[in-house]
């Protein structure tokens, strides 16, 4: 079995882990905790919870897909892809800068109002940097739809 075999596998089976996690957040009721949390006076970070556990893993996902990026754009640049390979890391780095050249560094009220009762500082360049975050995700979604569609349209084509 080749390696794009293999990969395609776990990248599947992460897919559907996914999915049930995400169907576990989405379906835990985080205020019934937030109470018990301020009726005990403890810090809300204090307590374990299946939310944070997720989070763990997410992080955990993120880390092996870096790594698997890491290792396929070097080896893509060992094996004389070196250009395609630096054309793509240039046009995400364009996508980047423009997501943060567009993007706001307002604070709104009430998320200030949210980040002071929960003592974390926001500063205009954090705003702007999950400004770039949110801009670059939706750039970099659109443009992956339309190469679908795209693709699949040329496919019907021939």
């Amino acid at each position: 079995m080749g390696l794009h075999k293999i990969l395609k596998i776990v990248v599947g089976v992460i897919g559907v882990i996914a999915m049930i996690f995400a169907g576990i957040v989405w379906t835990i009721d985080s205020e019934p905790l937030q109470e018990e949390v301020k009726a005990l006076g403890i810090n809300a970070v204090d307590v374990p919870s299946s939310i944070g556990n997720l989070m763990t893993i997410g992080y955990i996902v993120l880390a092996l897909i870096l790594v698997l990026v890491i290792i396929f754009v070097i080896k893509g640049l060992f094996s004389g892809n070196a250009k395609n390979v630096l054309i793509g890391v240039g046009i995400f780095l364009l996508v980047i800068a423009i997501s943060y050249f567009v993007a706001s560094d307002a604070i709104p009220e009430d998320i200030m109002k949210a980040a002071a009762k929960q003592d974390i500082e926001l500063t205009p360049n954090i705003m702007k940097w999950v400004g770039a975050g949110i801009n670059s995700f939706f750039i970099l979604a659109a443009t992956a739809i339309g190469l679908m569609l795209f693709s699949g349209a040329k496919k019907l084509v021939k």
